[in-house]
């Protein structure tokens, strides 16, 4: 077992576009994750008992959907999300199509990870925003995501980094991108090179996002 740099050099063009859609598909996800699964997350924690939105009925309802998408095994998820995808996209291949389940499954993660954030910030700094007269909006805008800035930078790029594990698996079902590349030629065709040189991408790029996130969120943390 080992690489064929020969085969290699001639397999850099699909690799290029394997890469390319890679980063679509996960640009894509993490925007509307970000997007969805940020207010999502601060209403998870401000709902909760003896905050300013406290409210029972909300909390229980958002918990119970949160841990239901969360429990399903992506692959599942991403075929049980067939006629979903075909109806907003038009089509259940290549990577705009991934992009909707890989969305799905990343909202309900990252929500949770920016309630975790939230709730390491000290509620002596919320009690003391509202002895001001802070309204609740600015509470959330001035004291939460301020002070939770840097578990939310944490958050994203754990999130990130689950997306680009989750997008090698939607190559499985025609997704696009370095799972499919790595399935069509590496498995299908028993290609130890394709195979390896798809491991290494993911690898690399999965390393160069945790060190960039990590740096994000040192500079950003001002405790």
């Amino acid at each position: 077992m080992g690489i064929d740099f020969n085969h290699l050099i001639e397999l850099i063009p699909d690799i290029n576009q394997a890469f390319i859609q890679t980063i679509y598909m996960i640009t894509i996800s993490l925007a509307v994750s970000v997007v969805v699964g940020l207010p999502i997350g601060i209403l998870l924690y401000v709902t909760d008992k003896g905050l300013f939105f406290e409210n029972r009925l909300a909390k229980t309802v958002l918990d119970f959907v949160v841990n239901m998408v969360r429990s399903i095994p992506f692959i599942i998820l991403l075929v049980a999300l067939l006629p979903f995808t075909k109806f907003l996209v038009g089509t259940t291949i290549g990577p705009t199509a991934a992009s909707v389940s890989l969305s799905v499954a990343a909202i309900p993660f990252f929500a949770r990870i920016v309630e975790t954030a939230l709730r390491e910030i000290d509620n002596g700094v919320i009690e003391a925003a509202v002895a001001a007269g802070a309204t609740p909006w600015m509470i959330i805008k001035d004291v939460l995501l301020l002070e939770a800035r840097s578990g939310i930078i944490s958050g994203i790029t754990l999130t990130l980094i689950s997306l680009i594990g989750f997008s090698a698996m939607a190559g499985t079902v025609g997704g696009g991108g370095i799972g499919d590349l790595a399935i069509r030629f590496g498995y299908y065709r028993y290609d130890n090179t394709i195979m390896i040189a798809t491991v290494v991408i993911l690898i690399v790029l999965v390393q160069v996002v945790q060190l960039l996130g990590d740096f994000i969120a040192k500079v950003v943390d001002k405790r």
